[in-house]
């Protein structure tokens, strides 16, 4: 079986971060065909574009990992309505320098969680809104607003509600299906 690879963008650098928890429950009901690995933004160092004659390694090592993925998810908080900091320069670090994107044509999709009710839906919009400025296209359906997410884990970091994981499997095979279709 040929496996596609996924590489897992989680917005969060908390490391006991929801956002994270979900991210690993999303990678164990993932179908076989996808390989999942989450790759950390943490460490990239603020873009400016002075550093693109010479970029640092991190940049340059994300880049690089980015490029080989076959698909992208991301999984991510919302922060002021928007996505967070650390993703954003995630984005920008991929993106350049301007015309050698990594990001340029991987199928994607996004999943955002939150404690409250609208599950990061302004944080899943400005990410989908970057997304077409980079020619990623995401996945449209099924959406993933996780709201309440802070009560669906146990004190180990396991997905303990039924009904969620019954949706992350069908929204992974939606995926997986997703990445077949758009995947050059």
């Amino acid at each position: 079986m040929d496996r596609r690879d996924v590489a897992v963008i989680v917005g969060s650098l908390r490391k006991d971060s929801i956002n994270r928890k979900v991210a690993h429950a999303l990678m164990e009901v993932a179908p076989a065909d996808l390989k999942l690995s989450i790759v950390e933004i943490g460490q990239l160092p603020l873009y400016n574009q002075d550093g693109d004659d010479n970029p640092p390694s991190e940049w340059t090592s994300f880049r690089q990992r980015i490029a080989a993925a076959s698909a992208v998810l991301f999984v991510t908080p919302e922060h002021n309505r928007s996505v967070p900091a650390a993703l954003k320069n995630a984005i920008d670090v991929g993106s350049r320098p301007y015309g050698k994107s990594a990001w340029n044509g991987k199928p994607g999709a996004v999943v955002t969680a939150s404690p409250g009710g609208i599950g990061g839906f302004g944080s899943n919009h400005h990410l989908r809104q970057s997304l077409v400025f980079l020619n990623v296209p995401a996945m449209a359906q099924p959406e993933a607003y996780i709201g309440g997410a802070d009560k669906l884990f146990d004190a180990g970091g396991k997905l303990v509600n039924d009904g969620t994981r019954k949706f992350f499997e069908g929204f992974m095979q939606s995926f997986a299906k997703w990445i077949a279709s758009n995947h050059s």
